[in-house]
């Protein structure tokens, strides 16, 4: 069976040419309660490293990684019919990856990470318009440098699920999981 970062970069070059946003994942961390939070995310990379995602750190999932790394994420791509399911460890990115990435966001992207105070309460929209003002003012005639509070984090899966809708609900499912020497084990489950 082929392997599952070959497989993923298949489907996923499939589902870029039928899906509007075909890097749109939801990711599920827990909180301190072991309760837990799901959200959509856009995928910026895959590879046999892993699977990575920026983000703000002092967010609600930036701080819920910080006390638990464990993480799954999921990509549902209804036209295909399709469905992967991704569990694993992340860790931070590197302060020169996540500034390439950064410097390659737009402009109004930028300013917005600064200007966020992301999973915070807000007063109201004014505010919020407010630190963008202030940011595009203080970033108008130079380069919006990344913030210390925003970074990216990779996925190094230990388990990843194929799943193919079939007719009459006998659907596919083929689990790739790590073993201990690194390796990739695979199993067919009943739908």
């Amino acid at each position: 069976m082929q392997d599952p970062f070959e497989r993923f970069a298949d489907w996923f070059k499939e589902a870029e040419a039928s899906e509007d946003m075909a890097e749109a994942m939801s990711i599920a961390t827990v909180d301190e309660q072991g309760r837990p939070s799901i959200r959509m995310v856009l995928l910026k990379d895959h590879g046999p490293d892993g699977f990575t995602f920026y983000t703000n750190l002092e967010s609600r999932k930036g701080k819920e990684i910080a006390g638990n790394p464990n993480m799954a994420f999921c990509f549902h791509w209804k036209s295909m019919a399709q469905q992967i399911r991704i569990e694993g460890e992340v860790t931070q990115v590197s302060d020169e990856e996540a500034d390439v990435y950064f410097a390659s966001r737009a402009k109004d992207s930028q300013i917005g990470a600064w200007a966020s105070k992301q999973s915070r309460p807000m007063e109201g929209r004014f505010e919020f318009e407010a630190r963008i003002l202030k940011y595009t003012t203080k970033f108008a005639l130079s380069t919006v440098p990344r913030p210390e509070h925003w970074s990216g984090f990779r996925l190094n899966p230990r388990k990843i699920e194929f799943w193919q809708d079939r007719k009459f609900r006998l659907h596919d499912r083929h689990i790739y999981t790590k073993n201990d020497q690194g390796n990739w084990d695979v199993e067919t489950q009943y739908p």
